[in-house]
């Protein structure tokens, strides 16, 4: 999101006009994902058609863009990409600058640096659907994502200085019964 004291990106002004028709719209990213599809492509279209004719910063890539706002709007912010990810097993936050992934039983640190705000949107966001909540009430929480993903939460004081974030996917390892002999499995 924009932050007044900086000239915004075009990722920063159609992330804002998007939110702006979401509110008057009443449109819900998370029921309504095919509305807000179409919309965010649309004010991505208007907004590079004015860029043409005005100072405003232009748009190098299109799809780029319309991935990048729909994660914002009707998505998990910059830890969406990891999720959509069907190579990545787990995604754990320990601290806002340190996002780490697993892949094939490998931890990697990410270079995704969240704001400390950014985080605890998020994960709000996450625990919407499960209908729990995180607050000093209940410290630490574990619920199940729209996507039958794993969630669990810690936060200060519970943590030493920042909330502590783990996602566990189910990855798909076997497609065959093949598959499944190969991998010890059966």
């Amino acid at each position: 999101m924009f932050d007044g004291g900086a000239v915004p990106t075009a990722l920063d002004v159609v992330d804002g006009e998007v939110r702006e028709l979401i509110r008057r719209r009443g449109l819900d990213p998370f029921t309504d994902p095919g509305p807000v599809r179409v919309l965010v492509r649309d004010v991505v279209a208007e907004y590079s058609e004015r860029s043409l004719n005005s100072a405003l910063p232009p748009i190098v890539d299109t799809e780029s863009v319309v991935r990048d706002v729909l994660d914002r709007v009707a998505g998990f912010g910059p830890l969406q990409r990891y999720l959509d990810d069907p190579e990545i097993e787990e995604i754990w936050v320990n601290e806002p600058g340190r996002v780490f992934i697993a892949r094939r039983g490998r931890s990697e640190l990410t270079t995704t640096i969240l704001a400390p705000g950014e985080l605890a949107d998020l994960v709000e966001r996450m625990l919407r659907t499960s209908g729990r909540r995180i607050d000093m009430s209940t410290p630490f929480v574990d619920a199940m994502m729209p996507d039958g993903s794993r969630l669990h939460v810690v936060i200060p004081d519970i943590t030493r200085r920042h909330m502590a974030v783990n996602i566990r996917k189910f990855v798909l390892q076997a497609h065959s019964l093949d598959e499944l002999v190969a991998l010890g499995t059966i």
